[in-house]
């Protein structure tokens, strides 16, 4: 999928945001929860680069409507690949952290073990 929004940049010229691109944090912080609250962060981010000339506005384009045909593109693209790149982020995170807990506790079967074991050993007792 990530590649799909990279290609779809690329065929029609338009930038991929660098880490650093401050929009890029803007929507990280804006902690969007549905696609909805992106779509509405795209338009005001839109709305304000096609009024204040930001670095979306890109020098050749000299009307509203082609304006607004190459920043909404490249806004949404470029606001699905941070997204991805968030969300892969945190499954890295937990994969790394199920690992370490199967490393120091064991899987599934060994801690399913020692919990009928500690059963077993308090029936005994009793």
């Amino acid at each position: 999928m990530k590649l799909d929004y990279e290609d779809f940049l690329r065929q029609r010229g338009l930038k991929q945001w660098e880490r650093e691109n401050p929009l890029r944090q803007a929507l990280i912080d804006r902690r969007c929860q549905t696609a909805d609250e992106v779509a509405v962060w795209v338009m005001e981010v839109a709305k304000r680069s096609g009024n204040s000339g930001q670095s979306l506005k890109p020098s050749t384009v000299s009307t509203t409507s082609t304006l607004s045909t190459r920043i909404y593109p490249e806004l949404s693209a470029n606001a699905a690949l941070v997204l991805l790149a968030v969300a892969c982020s945190l499954l890295d995170r937990q994969v790394e952290r199920l690992a370490q807990d199967f490393a120091n506790e064991g899987g599934f079967t060994e801690r399913l073990y020692r919990v009928r074991t500690a059963h077993r050993q308090k029936q005994k007792q009793s």
